[in-house]
């Protein structure tokens, strides 16, 4: 089966073996975009986290085929530098497992709402789990993104 969508701003065709293939297993297997990490495969840690049409989803619960004609982003496509920066900046990489879906979910969050407080950021980092960092240098770096995305020193 061919499924053609968007991916990162450029059409793409994947041939898939069968219907219930993951978005992930697409992405990263047949496409080799690998910035989307596959951890639990049940849709619990949120390293998978990708926008499909514009909406946060665990691409390991998405058929490839329900992608047919639509917009995926990925950690490349999603993510604009200053939160990626933030995020180095203000040591919320650790080990980096969960770090994809953590800035897809950040970028995400600070589109619909520019200066998050900190209750807003935890709601909306809720699906994304981290064992390294403790979350609150990620808090810290998504209030330094929003900061420099607002054009603001921080």
């Amino acid at each position: 089966m061919r499924v053609t969508m968007h991916v990162d701003g450029a059409e793409t065709a994947a041939e898939i073996d069968r219907p219930g293939e993951s978005l992930l297993s697409t992405l990263r297997d047949r496409l080799g975009l690998t910035g989307s990490k596959n951890a639990c495969e049940q849709g619990e840690c949120g390293s998978c986290t990708v926008l499909l049409d514009g909406a946060p989803v665990c691409a390991c619960l998405v058929a490839t085929a329900q992608c047919e004609g639509r917009e995926v982003k990925t950690v490349v496509g999603a993510v604009p530098r200053p939160v990626r920066d933030a995020f180095v900046q203000c040591g919320a990489v650790q080990c980096g497992f969960c770090t994809p879906g953590l800035l897809v979910s950040v970028a995400d969050l600070l589109d619909r709402e520019p200066d998050p407080t900190d209750p807003e950021i935890r709601e909306a980092l809720a699906g994304n789990l981290c064992r390294c960092t403790g979350y609150e240098k990620i808090i810290d770096a998504v209030h330094t993104a929003a900061a420099a995305l607002a054009g603001e020193p921080r």
